[in-house]
Order: C-alpha cells, then structure tokens, then sequence
C-alpha cells in the first residue's frame, strides 16, 4: 500500500455560500470519513485554519492505497468533490523521516 495526500480547497462558488448552505456536504464529507475510517481504511482528515485559527484555507486527507488510480477512484466519493464544492488534487506522498504514524 502507498500513501496519499488529498489538498483541497473551496471553489469560488463554495466560498460564496453561507454555512448553512455549506453544511450539509460537510456532515456528509465527516460521515464519509467516519466510515471508511471503521471500516479499516487508514487515513488522516482535517482542514486548514490560518494564523488566528479561522478555518477557510482548505482541507487535506492523508489515506492510503494500492495505485494512484485506486486513489483517485476512490476520493471521487467523497461528498465534498462529488457536490463540487472544492478544487482538488490528488499526490502520492513518499514518508522519508519521522516515527510512529503513518
């Protein structure tokens, strides 16, 4: 299995809507998440804050996968691209140092 990073963030359209209209993609974007989460597939998910901690700078998930096109066959599910609310890229990601996780 290879690592991956998904960057996101929201599209100009996305960021002209209020959180409420926002809302229910991301409750579904968390689901989502949760569920892949419990059922094994492991990943890291959270979004961007900047100096003050607002949030609004986009989001990252780190996952892994067996290939890059699985990778990308499988982050199209989520809510948050499939409703068209972020830009996005996918990357293979190559850990070079650190211990523990991943």
């Amino acid at each position: 299995m290879a690592w991956f990073v998904k960057t996101e963030t929201f599209t100009a359209v996305a960021a002209a809507l209020s959180v409420e209209q926002r809302r229910p993609t991301l409750e579904a974007h968390r689901h989502w998440v949760s569920v892949e989460a419990a059922a094994g597939r492991r990943l890291r998910s959270g979004y961007l804050v900047d100096g003050d901690r607002r949030p609004g700078g986009g989001g990252l998930l780190i996952f892994e996968a067996s290939s890059y096109a699985d990778a990308l066959a499988w982050v199209q599910n989520d809510p948050m691209i499939r409703d068209g609310l972020v830009d996005w890229q996918v990357q293979e990601w190559i850990p070079v140092s650190g211990d523990g996780w991943p």
